[in-house]
């Protein structure tokens, strides 16, 4: 925290020519006491910063002095414009905070990196919503990020077919397909929630220590893939095309289609593959083989090919010249 406050005092020195203690207090939100103990720090460390002193004195750099980003390729400066998407960052209530850290550090970039933002923003748009579905965010995701950000306990009454009350230490939102989750502790063990269907949040003044060893990537990506692996209970045995092998990667979950395509026979002489795939239920398969169509032939269980052979004589019934009817 001290760190980025120094930081911030170098860029608004460097910004203006000179600066009172007073008016440093009021941008950083400090008091002149720590105005004075950041000056000599920066001193120490061996910023040329002058106080010059009576009624109309100050702080200012010496010499000329700049602190710039010089390390930045071109490609790097473009790229940490990048690294902010601002949809959810105004979402989670950060868009001042995003803002001001945009204006220090094109301030701290050389005169040939400054239009680096402008760049980066007139060649890649990241749109995070998914598609059909509500692009506002949830109305208590601002603070829930608070708290995250705060390390504070949080009292949440969340709808999962009936409202539940949890005490959860919150470690960190994630944004996935356009839906928000929360990642907390309840007790010892760590769990997910959607915070669209978070009812109400009351941020407590209770604090939390967190786990250092908490990596919050490694538990979203872990989740995800257990998640999706534990919905396949069922199996069904079909033949498929080429055509149906390849609409199959973009009809099913990525483990289950990884699964179907790893374990698929020897194709037969018009290139139709014999395989099993597992799908969350016989409902599930049904849809799916619904959507390969002719590309694909249920071969197991029977009740499912069944249900398929009705639905096919039915469709074929609706595309029956109306003479023939």
């Amino acid at each position: 925290m001290r760190a980025s406050r120094l930081i911030s005092l170098v860029l608004l020195l460097q910004s203006r020519d000179t600066m009172t203690a007073a008016e440093l207090a009021r941008e950083l939100e400090v008091s002149e006491r720590t105005v004075s103990r950041d000056v000599l720090a920066l001193s120490a460390a061996g910023v040329p910063v002058y106080a010059d002193r009576g009624r109309r004195g100050g702080y200012r750099l010496v010499g000329g002095y700049r602190t710039r980003l010089t390390g930045l390729s071109r490609a790097e400066a473009e790229a940490l414009f990048l690294s902010g998407l601002a949809g959810p960052m105004r979402d989670m209530g950060l868009a001042d905070a995003v803002s001001s850290a945009r204006l220090k550090v094109l301030a701290a970039l050389p005169p040939g990196l400054r239009d680096a933002s402008a760049r980066a923003g007139q060649r890649f748009h990241l749109d995070t919503p998914g598609w059909f579905a509500d692009a506002d965010p949830p109305p208590l995701l601002a603070d829930l990020a608070r708290a995250v950000w705060q390390d504070r306990v949080v009292e949440l009454r969340y709808r999962r077919g009936r409202e539940v009350t949890r005490t959860v230490r919150p470690y960190g939102l994630v944004l996935k397909n356009g839906v928000w989750y929360l990642v907390g502790q309840v007790g010892e063990d760590y769990r997910t929630y959607r915070v669209d269907r978070v009812v109400s949040v009351a941020v407590t003044d209770e604090g939390f220590a967190r786990d250092e060893g908490f990596d919050l990537l490694a538990f979203w990506t872990a989740g995800v893939a257990g998640f999706l692996t534990s919905l396949l209970v069922e199996e069904i045995t079909l033949r498929v095309s080429p055509d149906g092998l390849r609409v199959l990667r973009a009809t099913v979950e990525p483990p289950a289609a990884r699964q179907a395509l790893a374990g698929a026979g020897e194709p037969d002489e018009r290139g139709w593959v014999v395989t099993r795939l597992p799908v969350e239920s016989l409902e599930v398969a049904y849809g799916v083989l619904l959507r390969l169509g002719p590309e694909a032939e249920a071969l197991d269980p029977p009740s499912l090919r069944a249900r398929l052979r009705d639905a096919a004589r039915r469709l074929a019934a609706l595309y029956e010249p109306e003479a023939q009817r």
